[in-house]
């Protein structure tokens, strides 16, 4: 019997000892030694299910130096986040013989953030000042990638990669996506058995504030997806979806929804091409038969959305482009799917332009302009391709890269248009830009 688990807060399983060893392959002996030491003891204060690490308070200043309640010396803080929002990181290496900061969500992807070593073997560096943000980055020990050794806040990766950090750089007053002083509703992990993926997996939904109270009330509902190499916490561990709808409902600017955000990695390894078909049959066969039975789910394709950031971008918009029966709103954020794709595969939509509008209540696109990753040129040739044909949309473009600092704005420009009686898709390639 498959008994979804459902405790209320968001759970979490930790990143398991193996995963985190892994990412250590390679260090020198004796600093793979210190690496793995720190890797088991955040392991090992870490209960299996935990509730989601809410970023409210900034990590305490200073370089502790008593004793902690496990017997050893206290960790050293990093990332510590100043007053002046300056921002230092740390880790003690004595052994190694270059350390960096890589893969900041605040930099150029690509840049490195070299640490300099004190006669301690303390690595150290100060950057800064930075804006309030919620942002992924790792460190680099003698070449090899890691997370922050002193940091608790644990980005998890599903195909490759060490695990990576976030830093949390909190704004006076709260950021769109920060936690409010509203009230928040229910994330809960439902597990089953899949026979699609052949594994027991479990994906998260997001009930609204008063689900609960309001049992006579039905909600319309989000299939949201995360990227590549992510899994099912990035969109209310990096994402803050919760809190980001949280805070448009309290706003008056979002209709209560439910959210559903399941794993978007079907298939791992050498079978990986095959991905997105096992993905559309365990969304379609599985997950929403389930979701829609057990939660109050408002009936007809006019209350279900489908929207994802890269690769479930290219997922949200070939599932909800090929079953306008099911989902009368579709979106991408920087999303993996180009305009040959759409020619080829969709060309019977494209020329039927009034026929699809009908249909597409919400067809809602998004990139930052600075994205390597998926390109912003063939993101804006997607949107082109679309108004060329007629397809009404929206095309909102920003500042950015391919990071969730872009994806986080999308949701919180797409949620309010979604269910909106009132929305209105643009006819011209008028962008909406910020």
């Amino acid at each position: 019997m498959n008994t979804p688990l459902v405790h209320g807060p968001i759970l979490r399983a930790n990143p398991s000892i193996d995963t985190l060893g892994g990412a250590f392959y390679g260090l020198p002996m004796k600093t793979f030694g210190l690496v793995l030491s720190m890797a088991l003891l955040l392991a090992s204060t870490a209960p299996a299910q935990t509730a989601t690490p809410t970023p409210d308070t900034a990590p305490a200043a200073g370089i502790g130096t008593g004793r902690g309640p496990r017997g050893g010396a206290r960790g050293l803080v990093s990332p510590e986040v100043h007053p002046d929002r300056m921002v230092t990181f740390r880790v003690r290496l004595p052994h190694a013989t270059a350390v960096s900061i890589t893969g900041a969500d605040w930099t150029d992807l690509g840049a490195t953030i070299p640490l300099t070593k004190d006669d301690t073997g303390l690595w150290s560096v100060t950057v800064g000042p930075l804006d309030p943000m919620y942002a992924i980055y790792n460190f680099s020990i003698d070449g090899v990638t890691t997370p922050d050794l002193n940091n608790p806040r644990v980005k998890r990766r599903t195909n490759s990669g060490s695990p990576g950090s976030f830093l949390y750089v909190p704004g006076n007053p709260p950021e769109f996506w920060e936690p409010r002083d509203v009230p928040h509703g229910t994330i809960a992990a439902n597990w089953a058995k899949s026979t699609a993926t052949g594994d027991t997996r479990f994906y998260y939904v997001y009930t609204p504030p008063g689900y609960e109270a309001n049992t006579a009330t039905q909600y319309p509902i989000l299939y949201l997806f995360h990227g590549s190499n992510g899994t099912q916490d990035d969109w209310t561990d990096a994402g803050k979806a919760n809190f980001i709808e949280d805070n448009l409902i309290a706003d008056g600017k979002a209709v209560p929804m439910i959210i559903v955000m399941p794993w978007g990695h079907a298939v791992t390894g050498p079978q990986a091409g095959t991905n997105n078909a096992v993905f559309e049959r365990y969304l379609l066969d599985e997950v929403m038969p389930a979701v829609e039975k057990k939660y109050r789910v408002a009936p007809g394709r006019e209350n279900r959305a489908i929207v994802g950031l890269s690769m479930g971008g290219g997922q949200s918009l070939n599932i909800g482009l090929s079953h306008l029966d099911l989902f009368a709103s579709v979106g991408g954020f920087s999303y993996a799917f180009n305009a040959t794709a759409l020619q080829n595969n969709f060309a019977s939509l494209l020329n039927d332009p009034a026929g699809t509008n009908a249909k597409l209540k919400v067809l809602w696109l998004g990139v930052g302009r600075q994205d390597k990753t998926v390109g912003y040129a063939n993101n804006k040739q997607v949107s082109d391709v679309l108004y060329d044909h007629g397809i009404n949309h929206v095309f909102f473009e920003m500042d950015g890269g391919h990071t969730f600092a872009v994806w986080r704005k999308c949701l919180a420009e797409v949620l309010p248009v979604l269910f909106n009686p009132k929305a209105v898709m643009p006819t011209k390639s008028g962008k909406n830009e910020v």
